[in-house]
């Protein structure tokens, strides 16, 4: 990414203090972002100096009955991507919202570093949904859970015997970061009724699944 060009992120949320605290949060720890507009309604956004940004990490829950994919499709005419914010992970809202084009789906209980890579995620035209939406939309079936591409980035490294230190080097992420989305890919498959506990268990799932290919 271009460090002279930040992604510019613009925060709707009408919890004002979660919006100063994400705003607060996002500022020190992603030197990539540009916070440049937090905002309390819809039309705010909207009517923003700053406006169209980059990125927009959106409540789905602001009480203003505007249907979020009219929000969403609005954000998509003006060249936005948009995450979605919600305190609950209700099925039917994630299809929904997915369905109209936004590319990310976060739970506020989510960690912040994931915040922070589902904002680089939706930049970069990349899905991003935390492991317990995942498992909501596809009903909690036996099958392998959708990762998104950088997860699929992480287990492949990871299961082809890289350490996370090197993981981290490679994708340019931090190593906490990868840590997390370890955690993240261990969560989903233990949620889809898989255990990859172990590193020996993520690799040959990892193969099973098409993301690591076997040398041997």
């Amino acid at each position: 990414m271009n460090a002279n060009s930040p992604i510019r992120l613009a925060i709707v949320d009408d919890h004002r203090m979660l919006l100063g605290a994400l705003t607060e949060w996002i500022r020190s720890a992603a030197d990539d972002i540009s916070m440049v507009a937090a905002v309390t309604t819809w039309p705010e956004l909207l009517t923003h100096p700053e406006f169209p940004v980059d990125v927009v990490l959106l409540d789905l829950d602001l009480k203003d009955n505007i249907p979020v994919s009219l929000k969403i499709s609005t954000l998509k005419t003006t060249g936005v991507k948009t995450v979605l914010m919600s305190t609950y992970s209700e099925p039917a809202l994630v299809r929904e919202a997915l369905a109209a084009g936004a590319l990310g789906y976060l739970v506020k209980s989510e960690e912040a570093s994931m915040i922070v890579e589902a904002i680089r995620a939706a930049y970069n035209g990349e899905s991003f949904i935390s492991a317990e939406l995942d498992l909501a939309l596809t009903g909690g079936n036996e099958g392998s859970p959708r990762l998104s591409a950088q997860e699929r980035r992480v287990m492949a490294l990871y299961g082809a015997g890289e350490p996370v230190k090197a993981v981290a080097h490679q994708l340019g992420i931090s190593e906490e970061t990868a840590k997390s989305y370890l955690k993240r890919i261990r969560e989903k498959y233990r949620l889809a009724g898989h255990d990859v506990g172990t590193k020996v268990a993520l690799r040959k799932r990892a193969i099973r699944d098409g993301i690591l290919l076997q040398n041997d």
